[in-house]
């Protein structure tokens, strides 16, 4: 039977594993809202991203089946997305599903209107009725004829749960006043959100909450620097064990680097095994954090491999990063990842005992009657138990890995989605400057420089793009991606002093403002204005697996507007942090970032300036140190544009360092020791 599937043309690694399946799929256009509304059909609109395993699942059991097929292309137009390179459609109808159900998740199946109201949906349908879940195929009739008998029923119910979509905006409408600020920027509610985070804490095998298991790292970021700021130990004892167990998890790959998208027990054992490019970068930021207060050589080291991984896996010729590895290969989940007994017994030869007696490789194996290599106990602890010396293992297991890694090199990979994402590689930058920052790698630098480059050259021609694939830069970026991309710039002028990254950082911000601002709000839109192909402009300001752009752009205002001296985006961010400061102080699971950026502007910053002629090595020694709430800049020449720098240029050959606060400067050092004595007498006296 021939059909007319338009997704060949796509360059989105999910659309074209859909191009040749039966059902008549299009792309989100004109052409398929065009049609909908001349044919009077409603729209299918199937959501799902090419690491999703559930995805893949659905579409060998319903999409590719040509009687199913069949009912979707009678009854419906259907449309396939790819969340990552819609986020903006995705957020819009999850959100829709969410509030039919009460749960959401991947595959999003939504039907629409013509004009792309919602009006029913839900995730997984199997196909046959299970899991107390109708078949897809029953969903498509009972759809059909709901849409063909009860018309004005649906058409009501979309315009209502339209509505309750834009009346979600409606938050943050007024500024604050200053007792409002008192009631939330005090020091008791930053004690309060660490207490609320703990409560969920499992306190035996990290991380906050059951299964499945996500990293959470807004949190684990938080508690870190609550110890930092308030010496708050149970905060302290809580990050460090979840990133402990993590590390140790199955998780994280211990053969070749990085970080799996999430456990699906408590243990951290099975992971859902797709990697994805942010949740790598984000971890790394954790595991600076973590190795910045402790210098305990373990976080280095597991910095380093996933950088390794990285680069060696996701890292373009161009110099950009792409987004995902999937769960599946050979169709199965996790099978590059699992070994027998067997084969690590052939591999290793004499050294498969220690190798299988450390990582809990067992005969019938671990999970699902294979292994997934897990450290239950940290290595030194471990070796103490057995009796094994410490510095002689890690060798031979050293070695063993190195030969797991070329074994598992042969095997047939899973599958790369090379899309390459403005946001994401942003987040990436950061990841690597602080990687730069903390091991003093210079290698990092370099790929965080080189990345900018590159995003700088291809993703922007009047606006930036969100996304890029063969030559090309597609749709206009959203809010996270400009969000992202100013915390990046910032980044990269703390680890190498070049203050022009502060000025793009600037533009940016500004320009942001201009096209993603609501005008009766202090919160920014998740779409530029002028896009027209959504049904409803929203506000995200959740935390999820990424952090909110209205969050990271709070951040960028506050810190820049103590860079360039902007008071009207200092009262902008007090307000909005104000505005949801009482939501993320008892919710802060869903606000970790918010919760931080309440902490910067809480504790207050340090302004740290830099002046002379060695003011980049002296940079690089101040970064190795942990101040979370800095702003640090550096020159050895006058620059009057920045009040930090302003009138301290001091030309005697030394290189001097101030630490400012609200621009009042104490006496400053040529000694980075006494400065970081003095960084910590303000930190005792402040708290």
């Amino acid at each position: 039977m021939q059909h007319t599937n338009k997704l060949i043309n796509e360059t989105s690694p999910y659309l074209l594993q859909h191009a040749h399946n039966p059902v008549e799929w299009y792309p989100w256009g004109d052409e398929a809202l065009q049609l909908a509304r001349s044919l009077d059909k409603p729209l299918l609109v199937s959501i799902g991203y090419s690491a999703c395993h559930w995805c893949h699942v659905m579409e060998r059991e319903s999409f590719e089946d040509e009687a199913t097929a069949g009912l979707m292309n009678k009854y419906f137009i259907n449309v396939k997305i790819d969340r990552e390179e819609r986020p903006d459609l995705d957020h819009i109808y999850m959100d829709a599903v969410q509030n039919m159900t009460g749960s959401g998740g991947w595959p999003l199946n939504v039907f629409l209107t013509p004009g792309g109201k919602p009006f029913y949906g839900g995730t997984y349908f199997p196909p046959s009725r299970a899991f107390n879940r109708a078949s897809w195929k029953e969903v498509l009739q009972a759809v059909h004829e709901a849409y063909t008998n009860k018309r004005d029923e649906v058409m009501q119910h979309a315009e209502s749960l339209t509505s309750h979509l834009e009346n979600a905006n409606n938050f943050g409408i007024n500024n604050a006043g200053e007792t409002e600020k008192g009631n939330i920027l005090n020091k008791k509610n930053l004690q309060q959100v660490a207490e609320n985070i703990l409560k969920s804490a499992d306190t035996v095998w990290g991380g906050f909450g059951g299964a499945p298991k996500f990293p959470q790292t807004f949190s684990i970021q938080y508690l870190l620097r609550h110890y930092y700021f308030a010496g708050h130990q149970p905060s302290l004892q809580q990050a460090l064990l979840s990133i402990d167990k993590m590390v140790q998890g199955g998780i994280y790959d211990h053969i070749g680097g990085g970080f799996a998208r999430y456990s699906t027990d408590n243990q951290w054992l099975a992971p859902h095994f797709e990697k994805m490019l942010y949740d790598n970068a984000l971890l790394i930021n954790i595991l600076c954090e973590a190795y910045q207060l402790t210098k305990d050589e373990r976080y280095a080291e597991v910095i380093t491999q996933t950088a390794e991984f990285l680069e060696r896996e996701m890292l373009s010729g161009e110099n950009g990063f792409y987004s995902a590895h999937d769960a599946d290969s050979e169709g199965v989940e996790g099978k590059y990842y699992v070994w027998t007994k067997a084969e690590i017994d052939e591999i290793l030869g004499e050294d498969s005992s220690l190798f299988c007696t450390i990582y809990n490789i067992v005969e019938n194996g671990n999970w699902e009657h294979t292994n997934i290599i897990w450290l239950q106990k940290p290595l030194k602890e471990l070796a103490g138990e057995l009796n094994f010396d410490e510095n002689k293992t890690k060798e031979t297991l050293k070695s063993c890995k190195l030969r797991l890694f070329a074994a598992r090199a042969k095997r047939i990979r899973p599958a790369l989605d090379d899309k390459i994402i403005l946001g994401w590689n942003a987040l990436i930058i950061s990841a690597f400057c602080k990687a730069f920052s903390v091991l003093g790698t210079r290698k990092y630098l370099e790929i965080a420089e080189n990345c900018i480059i590159f995003l700088e050259e291809k993703f922007r021609d009047k606006d930036w793009k969100h996304t890029y694939k063969n030559g090309k830069a597609k749709y206009p970026a959203f809010l996270d991606d400009h969000a992202y991309l100013i915390q990046a710039y910032i980044n990269l002028q703390e680890v190498t002093g070049n203050q022009n990254y502060l000025l793009k950082a600037k533009e940016l911000a500004e320009e942001t403002i201009a096209r993603f601002s609501d005008e009766k709000s202090l919160f920014f839109y998740f779409t530029p204005f002028g896009q027209e192909d959504v049904v409803v402009r929203k506000k995200e300001v959740y935390d999820g697996a990424i952090p909110s752009g209205n969050a990271v752009m709070a951040d960028n205002l506050h810190y820049l507007s103590v860079v360039f001296n902007i008071p009207a985006w200092r009262n902008r961010v007090e307000s909005m942090i104000v505005s949801i400061g009482q939501t993320a102080t008892k919710y802060p699971g869903s606000f970790g970032f918010w919760a931080s950026v309440l902490q910067n502007i809480t504790e207050g910053m340090n302004e740290i300036a830099v002046v002379g002629e060695n003011s980049i090595d002296v940079l690089k020694v101040l970064n190795r140190s942990y101040i979370p709430n800095k702003i640090i800049q550096s020159a050895f020449e006058p620059l009057m544009e920045f009040p930090l720098l302003k009138d301290k240029i001091i030309n005697d050959g030394k290189t001097w360092i101030y630490l400012c606060r609200n621009y009042y400067c104490s006496q400053p050092v040529t000694s980075v020791n006494e400065f970081l004595q003095t960084v910590e007498k303000t930190l005792l006296i402040s708290s």
